[in-house]
């Protein structure tokens, strides 16, 4: 079930709207079949290892990291699949929450006499499944929000120079964390002041993320990075109800998909946005911020990790807080994460922070 696992993360922030699910099919104590959620979400893992499998699946026992779907959608049931290869054993780390699945692959399997074993690293596979299972259950994806800063929490001098607080070394971590999202997401401030291309770099990866800037009146340069990639790696632009129907022209002229949100006092509604991103099929989101969006997510409890890179330098009071304005009169009301790891990367600190989900 390990090794299903890995296999399934390979899947990750390339297989959206379908989950990352891994499968590894054993025969004889032999591994015979090994598959993930391909990108685009087909094939599913299932199908992909009985293919390599071949007669050998008869008689074997599979591992999967999500219970087997059950439902005919652009493919058929890999339950069905499981029961036609005749396969003795299918062992499972967790439930599908989806309604259309939801212990009725289970069943499927059962009734067909395979035996079935659920729960095996059922604690780590609601982790890497974390995402799917908050936009089946609540409509939203998973937030990762990072920040790299300085030592005394800033992330730009007073006059907005922020390039660079953080070494190379973090900088190539931060990329294969964009790789393993669905989308990389920043606040237009952000998408102003840096003119970033939000894309995967350096570390041998083809498929990019989609790139997310929250921006109420579309206010982004239509000269910048984003607006000349446009046409190669999707750009989404979320903005308020009212935008400037010029902007939005331009910006879908230049081949970016806009998606209106409604406002909480004047400001994007964090909640409805994660809901927008969640009905447009995205599970797994990369905030890098600025601090106004920073602060809007964590006020409304809906950042799910927090990623820090913290380089060893002072800007002092007068940068740029990497948090915007969250109003608390108490430390009680402060969102409060858990420690689950921390590492030296070149002369950086990374430290990530997670709050329980089920």
């Amino acid at each position: 079930m390990a090794l299903a696992l890995s296999l399934g993360r390979r899947g990750q922030g390339t297989c959206w709207p379908n989950p990352a699910v891994g499968c590894v099919i054993v025969r004889d104590g032999r591994i015979v079949g090994r598959g993930w959620t391909q990108p685009g979400g087909r094939p599913h893992a299932e199908p992909q290892a009985l293919a390599q499998a071949g007669d050998a699946a008869r008689g074997a026992t599979v591992y999967v990291t999500l219970e087997p779907c059950a439902h005919h959608g652009k493919t058929p049931p890999c339950a069905e699949a499981l029961i036609a290869a005749g396969v003795a054993r299918v062992v499972a780390a967790i439930e599908d929450s989806d309604p259309r699945v939801a212990g009725q692959g289970f069943a499927m399997l059962r009734e067909a006499g395979i035996e079935v074993v659920t729960g095996v690293l059922a604690e780590q596979a609601a982790l890497d499944l974390a995402g799917f299972f908050l936009k089946t259950e609540q409509g939203r994806p998973f937030v990762t929000l990072k920040l790299a800063s300085s030592f005394d929490g800033r992330i730009a001098t007073a006059t907005g120079h922020s390039q660079w607080i953080t070494g190379p070394k973090a900088r190539r971590a931060v990329h294969a964390m964009r790789a393993r999202h669905d989308a990389v997401m920043v606040g237009a401030g952000t998408a102003r002041a840096d003119d970033p291309s939000l894309t995967v770099r350096d570390i041998g990866v083809d498929a990019q993320p989609v790139r997310i800037v929250v921006s109420r009146h579309l206010d982004i340069p239509l000269l910048g990075q984003l607006a000349r990639t446009a046409a190669e790696v999707p750009v989404w632009l979320c903005h308020g109800p009212s935008p400037d129907a010029e902007r939005a022209r331009a910006w879908e002229g230049l081949g970016a998909q806009l998606l209106p949100c409604a406002l909480d006092d004047h400001q994007i509604d964090a909640a409805d946005l994660l809901q927008q991103l969640g009905k447009a099929g995205l599970t797994r989101v990369f905030c890098e911020g600025g601090a106004a969006l920073a602060a809007s997510l964590l006020a409304a409890d809906l950042v799910d990790e927090l990623v820090g890179f913290t380089a060893g330098l002072a800007i002092g009071a007068e940068g740029l807080s990497a948090i915007g304005t969250l109003g608390l009169a108490k430390l009680d009301n402060a969102p409060r994460f858990e420690l689950i790891e921390a590492q030296v990367i070149g002369p950086d600190v990374m430290h990530r922070w997670a709050r329980a989900l089920r």
